[in-house]
């Protein structure tokens, strides 16, 4: 009797160590696989597995959808970052120091998985932290990472995990040389090079040219002047429906337009300057008194009627306008 007492005691010991030791080992074990293939594949058997019970590491795990009958677009453009993080954070701890697993779960693999947690979009993010061990938090449930912001990059997502990884190793991302982006842009260099080397006697004369930076420069000012970069900021629609089944060519109010108003200004701005020009310079070289008279009148009256439009569009992006010409009103 008193055997069988001691030796049930004895056996305790080894007992409770065994009890202990899965925990242990399950890390160890899925780090095994991980190394050979990371990040590692789940299912709803091995989900449940990685992140139930008593755990003394974190795991990562990324629940997707990349089938394209899904749609999930953002899925397949997040997939390489999230393989990238995994595998570069293995390669920089083998020894499996940080204590951190990381997985995937496709919808396909884990449909059990997706409806217990209530998931109707993808991709989502969840980190669970260890329940046991120095590293263990009183919070047991996942962190969530969600997408909102669209596709996230290999590095936003390791700042994102080293913030809930005090006082662990954060192996770096390290993204591979991009060889055929290097030899594209040696290429284009070299091409660009050539091509300038070649072409400079001819490109010379045409950038020296004074009329051609004059009529840049003019073709910038109009262009500005108009409202183009007030188009750019303010996202501005190209025109707009008048609700009697037309079209408006302008907005009411200073601090609105459209798109092809500010073309039209342009236009307007250009020719009344073509022609204030032509008066000046042109006109006065005829050298035949009446083709010269007949030309005063062309571009007089094109200043004229110009100027009359442009007063009607006064009135319109402003009704207390008190100016007006005819033929416009």
């Amino acid at each position: 009797m008193h055997f069988l007492k001691g030796l049930v005691l004895s056996l305790l010991p080894a007992a409770a160590f065994a009890a202990k030791k899965p925990a242990a080992d399950k890390f160890q074990q899925f780090h095994s696989k991980a190394l050979s293939a990371n990040p590692l594949k789940l299912d709803d058997g091995v989900y449940s597995q990685l992140t139930s019970g008593a755990r003394d590491y974190s795991v990562a795990v990324l629940l997707t959808a990349l089938e394209s009958r899904f749609g999930c677009v953002l899925c397949r453009e997040f997939q390489p970052e999230w393989d990238l993080l995994s595998k570069s954070w293995m390669k920089g701890d083998k020894q499996g120091a940080s204590r951190m697993l990381f997985g995937t779960l496709d919808f396909i693999d884990g449909k059990n998985t997706f409806q217990s947690l209530g998931l109707q979009t993808a991709p989502v993010l969840l980190l669970f932290q260890p329940t046991i061990g120095p590293h263990a938090v009183a919070e047991t449930g996942p962190i969530r990472y969600d997408f909102t912001n669209g596709p996230q990059s290999a590095e936003q997502i390791h700042s994102w995990l080293a913030r809930h990884l005090d006082g662990r190793p954060h192996p770096h991302v390290q993204r591979p040389i991009n060889w055929v982006r290097g030899i594209a842009i040696t290429t284009t260099i070299l091409g660009t090079i050539t091509f300038l080397s070649v072409a400079w006697p001819y490109l010379l004369p045409i950038i020296q040219n004074r009329n051609v930076w004059a009529a840049i420069s003019l073709i910038a000012i109009l262009l500005f002047t108009s409202g183009h970069m007030f188009n750019h900021i303010r996202k501005v629609p190209y025109v707009a429906g008048d609700g009697r089944g037309g079209v408006s060519y302008f907005a009411g109010g200073f601090s609105n337009q459209f798109g092809l108003e500010t073309q039209i200004v342009a236009a307007m701005y250009g020719l009344l300057s073509f022609a204030t020009i032509s008066l000046a310079l042109k006109v006065p070289r005829i050298a035949d008194p009446k083709t010269q008279q007949i030309a005063v009148i062309i571009w007089g009256g094109v200043i004229f009627v110009m100027y009359s439009f442009l007063l009607s569009v006064f009135r319109i992006k402003n009704g207390g306008y008190p100016f007006w010409l005819p033929p416009f009103s």
